[in-house]
This record gives C-alpha cells, sequence and structure tokens, in this order.
C-alpha cells in the first residue's frame, strides 16, 4: 500500500490483481464519539456508541450522512448491535443500561432492566424476536424485543462475559468470556450445552461460522494471540 505526500488518497494492490483507489476524508467526529460500532446486514448503516451515551446511525450509501442520534442516559456506550432487519438498534452502557432503539421511528423502544454492572456485549437473535446482554454481571439476560420484557437468565460463566453470537438458525447462543472460556447455550433450554476451555486468556470475540452442510461451527479469538475452530455446535 502506497499514499499520497498529504495522505488524502491511498492505492493498494493484492496477489489477486487488483489496483484500489482510496480517498481519505474526514468524518467530522469529536473524541469519544465512536467507541463500539455495527454494521446492518446490507453494509447501508453503520451505528456506533460514544463515551457520553450517544448513539450515532451514518449512511453508507446515501453520502456517508449521520440520519440517526440516539439520546441515553449520559453512560459510556460499550456495546451495539442493528437487528438482521434494519429496524431496530440496541446498546449496552457501564451503568448496566440497556436500549433498543426504533431506526424508522428513530424513538426509545424500550429501557431494558435486568443487568446493574457494565454492558459489554448486545446481539439481537436472527429472527430479530430476542436480544442478548453480557457483561461484568456474569450472567447473559435475553430480552423479548416487541414486548420489552426479560424473558431468561442464562448463568454459569464465572468470569466477564466480553462477547455474544447467535447461531444462523437462531437455536443456539455463543458466548465468550475473560477466563477464557467459551459457552453454547440452547435457546430452548435455556441452559449450556457446551464449554470450551482450552485457554485460561481472554476470548474477545466469539462468532458463528456460515453454516455448511448439517454441521454449524464457530471461532474464537483473544488473548492468547491464536484463532481457534470449532466443528460442531455442542458436545466437547
Amino acid at each position: 500500500m502506497v499514499s499520497s505526500q498529504d495522505g488524502s488518497h491511498f492505492a493498494s494492490a493484492g496477489f489477486g490483481g487488483d489496483v484500489k483507489i482510496w480517498q481519505s476524508k474526514e468524518d467530522g467526529n469529536k473524541a469519544g464519539e465512536v467507541w463500539a460500532v455495527a454494521l446492518s446486514a446490507d453494509g447501508q448503516y453503520l451505528a456506533a456508541t460514544s463515551i457520553d451515551g450517544r448513539i450515532n446511525v451514518w449512511d453508507n450509501v446515501g453520502g456517508h450522512a449521520k440520519i440517526r442520534e440516539f439520546e441515553t442516559k449520559g453512560s459510556f456506550g460499550m456495546a451495539i448491535d442493528l437487528s438482521v432487519d434494519g429496524r431496530f438498534t440496541a446498546s449496552g452502557h457501564e451503568n448496566g443500561g440497556v436500549y433498543i432503539f426504533n431506526n424508522d421511528t428513530g424513538r426509545l423502544l424500550h429501557s431494558l432492566p435486568g443487568l446493574i454492572k457494565p454492558v459489554r456485549a448486545v446481539a439481537f437473535s436472527p429472527g430479530c424476536k430476542l436480544l442478548a446482554a453480557a457483561g461484568d454481571a456474569k450472567v447473559i439476560a435475553l430480552y423479548d424485543v416487541a414486548a420489552g420484557e426479560q424473558v431468561a437468565n442464562l448463568t454459569g460463566h464465572g468470569a466477564w462475559i466480553f462477547s455474544l453470537s447467535w447461531s444462523y438458525t437462531g437455536e443456539y447462543l455463543l458466548s465468550g468470556a475473560f477466563d477464557g472460556r467459551a459457552k453454547v447455550w440452547s435457546i430452548d433450554q435455556r441452559a449450556c450445552v457446551a464449554t470450551h476451555t482450552e485457554t485460561d486468556k481472554t476470548l474477545w470475540s466469539v462468532k458463528w461460522l456460515p453454516k455448511i452442510g448439517r454441521g454449524e461451527g464457530f471461532a474464537t479469538a483473544g488473548a492468547s494471540r491464536s484463532i481457534s475452530f470449532y466443528r460442531e455446535a455442542i458436545g466437547g
């Protein structure tokens, strides 16, 4: 990769034979205005939390304009997610607050109870019916998106939870924690069905992989500086 002297343009080339030209533009954001980020399924919208609790949404197609600015109670926004259908934005905050916003109306839909410690991960289910939230409370709270009610607590982690990911069918929820443990939860059973403890170092991110055939798998990454792949949804 090379750049122009003033840093306004970049050129990149790779083994695929493509040469791409990139243009750098100021986004106008102030320090702390962007922390956690989420991208919509179609790539059109980008949402981000801020240190003062605001939630900003930009249109990546329509000139990168800011189209929404949601207000919360001012607590540091630590996590964010956009629903697959693009209708909702969810955020998790340092004071334990969890919020769901309606992207169509630009209004707060629900302020959710249940967690009183910092929330480090939020994730909508594939069908957008449930929202999972977790963090320093070491508990995963499940909420009904339409009703705004907490419907379950998933307990079993012994350390802060940093990452959540739903399987593509919505049958399982994956979580990764500070102590290196990755857990697979059955949503129907409301219980942990597998725990993976290959490392004792923090897992920063866990992610289900695209389903191939009948099998499902996932990947984990963290402070061990490695990425681990798991083929089966449960067992082991």
